[in-house]
């Protein structure tokens, strides 16, 4: 069973999913540093999704510091603030892209973007 939930939806790559998913839990509390992360073959099993696919999600994960892969342990959570401020603030910079090319498609404002920003940060229980 896997520490983390992800809920599959057509049309999105399932990549970008369990990335999200897994993020989300490390914000949320579900996943604490230094807690051992599924290995390849876990994580294909549990998803039913191809290892080489598993492997592309531990190998980003280890890439944005969000996973520590150490030869003999595997990979565990890794402790947060290694980081400066700016560069983690910097990891997001596609992700709020994206959500500004959408926020404008769909015609809302910045206030509504950020009304919205907050009612999730609030519920992840960040304040």
């Amino acid at each position: 069973m896997l520490p983390f939930t992800v809920e599959i939806k057509s049309g999105l790559p399932i990549t970008e999913q369990v990335l999200f998913a897994v993020k989300k839990a490390v914000v949320g509390g579900q996943l604490r540093a230094g807690e051992p992360f599924p290995s390849v073959r876990v994580l294909s099993q549990e998803l039913q999704i191809n290892p080489n696919t598993a492997h592309k999600i531990i190998a980003t994960l280890v890439a944005e510091g969000v996973l520590v892969t150490t030869p003999a342990v595997g990979s565990v959570v890794a402790q947060r603030g290694g980081v400066d401020r700016v560069a983690r603030a910097e990891l997001l910079g596609d992700e709020l892209e994206r959500v500004v090319v959408e926020a404008k498609k769909l015609g809302l404002t910045l206030a509504e973007v950020q009304d919205g920003l907050t009612a999730h940060w609030r519920k992840l229980g960040r304040k």
